[in-house]
């Protein structure tokens, strides 16, 4: 698949989702309206980045913003930065950074709102880690957590005093605790991977994900780090991290790469109990914590963890095995989020393994849309695919976006992949 097709079903899917009221019906654009993940806040987000690049009208991201915000949005506890008032935060910064002056009183008012949230998740953490208790995935990871807040702080107010206590806190994160004789990494969760209580994993684990783990803490501290935005152990807080996957790294044969999570026997015996080509996706696998310890490796000034975060990744993507097990075409776990990753890794990969990276990314588009088959056919049959739906992590919104990047050899103009924080 050469740029000009990806670019034609990017502006299919971009056409087919132009209108609130006419959306493929597959959308779980109502059900979720205030879910970045599935609905509205995803779909604006597409239209916010083409305007933003030039190829599309302002005009489709603001009608979808309107659509979702013709009814009071869910702020306080029961939001997160993917959902409710944050996510709406996010998008329309996205959106103001081009438009200026639009979209100012709505983003002054749901900023303030935010605060308050970022205030009380941070007095909250704090006091759990005063009590020596494990904290739950929700309190930290990127979708839910303090992560995913600190993310869009720091491309959207940098110098604001929250984005050095979300700082603070992920530095506490990784300072280890003591329970029942083991000592454990500071972000161990009693939990199973789901967030919630599950007898398949005694003792809880250690999340290793990108989207729910310790790798989205290290890309936030990495990216803080490279902007010149630190704290004190902050560095120390990274090499933390990078020590603990150091310490779980497999060779497949293929290249290097890391498990999804540890549990506690895993833990006590040193040993991992489950191997088997995994999928190299950014919510778990290669793909994310790839590009992680790529970014920490640039913030820490260290050349031979880069090219080795670099070639890891690189061999993932040719992989047959690991390939074989991305089965779907969408951004969280698909082969376009693959393709995004492969390209912004490569725009800041050494230049020995900046060709190995980019001669991915002809195959992975191909995943997509395979040769010969007509982009406008595809469009219509990812945006009425009524189990990933239209939206951003695993729908139509999410793919269009994750191939503009590749398929331009251009970086994202609007900061639409902050909230994954790959940049």
């Amino acid at each position: 698949m050469t740029a000009l097709p990806a670019l034609e079903l990017t502006q299919a899917v971009a056409d087919l989702l132009a209108d609130p009221e006419t959306a493929p019906t597959g959308s779980h654009a109502a059900a979720d309206r205030q879910h970045l993940a599935y609905g509205v806040p995803g779909i604006a987000l597409l239209h916010v980045e083409r305007a933003a690049a030039g190829l599309g009208p302002w005009q489709r991201a603001h009608d979808w913003l309107a659509a979702g915000t013709q009814k009071p949005l869910t702020s306080g506890a029961d939001s997160h930065p993917f959902y409710g008032a944050p996510a709406f935060a996010y998008v329309l910064a996205c959106a103001a950074e081009h438009q200026p002056g639009s979209y100012q009183r709505a983003l002054a008012t749901l900023n303030a709102q935010m605060a308050k949230d970022v205030r009380r998740r941070l007095d909250a953490a704090h006091w759990r880690i005063d009590t020596g208790r494990p904290p739950a995935l929700a309190e930290f990871d990127v979708v839910r957590g303090l992560a995913g807040y600190g993310a869009h702080l720091l491309h959207h107010t940098p110098a604001s005093p929250l984005l050095r206590g979300v700082l603070e806190y992920c530095v506490r994160l990784t300072e280890p605790i003591t329970d029942h004789g083991d000592l454990l990494p500071g972000w161990w969760t009693a939990s199973g991977p789901s967030g919630q209580p599950d007898e398949r994993y005694p003792g809880g684990h250690a999340n290793n994900g990108a989207a729910h783990g310790v790798g989205g803490v290290l890309a936030f501290l990495a990216l803080s780090a490279r902007r010149g935005i630190l704290v004190n152990g902050h560095r120390e807080a990274i090499r933390t991290i990078l020590a603990w996957l150091d310490r779980w790294q497999q060779d497949s044969g293929q290249g290097t790469g890391w498990p999804y999570w540890v549990t506690r026997a895993e833990l006590r015996s040193g040993r991992l109990s489950s191997g088997g080509p995994r999928r190299p996706s950014w919510c778990y696998g290669t793909a994310g914590l790839a590009r992680a310890q790529q970014l920490a490796a640039i913030a820490l000034e260290d050349a031979n963890r880069q090219a080795e975060a670099e070639r890891a990744l690189a061999a993932a993507l040719t992989d047959p095995s690991q390939l074989r097990a991305t089965t779907d075409r969408g951004m969280c776990h698909g082969f376009a989020g693959l393709a995004h990753i492969a390209a912004r890794t490569a725009d800041d990969a050494r230049p020995e393994t900046a060709a190995l990276l980019r001669a991915t990314l002809p195959p992975l588009l191909s995943a997509v849309c395979p040769p010969g088959a007509d982009p406008a056919e595809t469009a219509a049959a990812i945006a009425r695919d009524k189990a990933a739906g239209s939206g951003f992590l695993n729908g139509a919104a999410g793919t269009a976006l994750a191939l503009l990047a590749p398929a331009t050899a251009t970086p994202p103009r609007s900061a639409w992949d902050a909230c994954l924080l790959l940049a």
